[in-house]
């Protein structure tokens, strides 16, 4: 990966933090489970690399004895910093300024590295070689992403697929040439496990997690989505015109009422 493309996917975040933090689904307890019965026992630390606004890192204060959230976008990991202090500042949970391939932790110190709807934004090989060097022997590396759009009705998940992909047109039509963000396929994950050789037993598990949902959510968790924002942020008018109506459709879809959404979960691992 290029430097230009690295710095294009780090900034792809900057500007959308409150509304990313407010409206993504928190990563379910099953995952929490599964991980913890592959390793065997309790895990002694945790590092959630691509943590974004530590969505995925909070879910580990009662479950491992230390976390430690790695966040390349300053936006990110300050809404996570400010979430941290506002929960007491739990000193086994802190959020550092890191990249994928080159982690600001000892050799053989971790016993999970975790990228929730992160490791398509990160070169694998390079990363994988990293998240070896940081596991213990028998250490886990697991990527979990969501199925997009959550499960609500056909209705809506198709408009909601037609904004993405409006949104993911006109980012590109708008983005300079060497300015775009570039993202791995995420059903090569398991592949790019396996091609690195390093770890010995390698998955795919899926899974499911039902949230309560409102309309204003349902709509948020569309314009949450980077290629929304990126087409936003350079001045395509028709992106915001389209996204309102796609909030109207939304709120005549749940008809006032808030309602049960099914997020799905890919999730592949890597036993070291």
């Amino acid at each position: 990966m290029s430097e230009q493309i690295r710095q294009n996917n780090i900034e792809r975040f900057t500007g959308f933090s409150d509304l990313y933090d407010q409206n993504r689904p928190k990563a379910p307890v099953d995952l929490i489970d599964i991980l913890t019965m592959y390793l065997e026992r309790r895990p002694e630390v945790v590092a959630d690399v691509g943590c974004g606004t530590g969505l995925s890192s909070f879910i580990w204060l009662e479950r491992a004895n230390q976390i430690v959230g790695i966040e390349p976008n300053d936006d990110m990991r300050a809404v996570a910093i400010n979430r941290w202090k506002e929960v007491g500042k739990p000193q086994q949970l802190e959020f550092v300024k890191g990249l994928s391939y080159e982690l600001p932790l000892e050799a053989s110190s971790v016993d999970l590295v975790t990228c929730s709807q992160s490791f398509h934004w990160m070169d694998p090989q390079p990363t994988l070689q990293e998240f070896a060097r940081v596991l213990r022997p028998g250490g886990i590396f697991a990527a979990y992403d969501c199925d997009w759009p959550p499960v609500a009705s056909p209705q809506l998940e198709q408009a909601y697929e037609e904004l993405i992909q409006l949104g993911d047109k006109r980012a590109s039509e708008l983005s300079e040439t060497g300015k775009e963000a570039y993202k791995w396929p995420k059903d090569q994950h398991l592949q790019q496990i396996r091609k690195s050789g390093l770890f010995r037993y390698s998955r795919e598990i899926v899974f499911h997690h039902w949230e309560d949902c409102d309309a204003d959510r349902y709509a948020n968790l569309a314009l949450s989505q980077g290629g929304l924002q990126t087409a936003l942020k350079l001045g395509a008018d028709e992106i915001a015109a389209a996204a309102e109506q796609f909030r109207a459709r939304v709120k005549q879809g749940f008809g006032g009422e808030s309602r049960r959404i099914l997020f799905g979960y890919r999730m592949r691992l890597g036993v070291k």
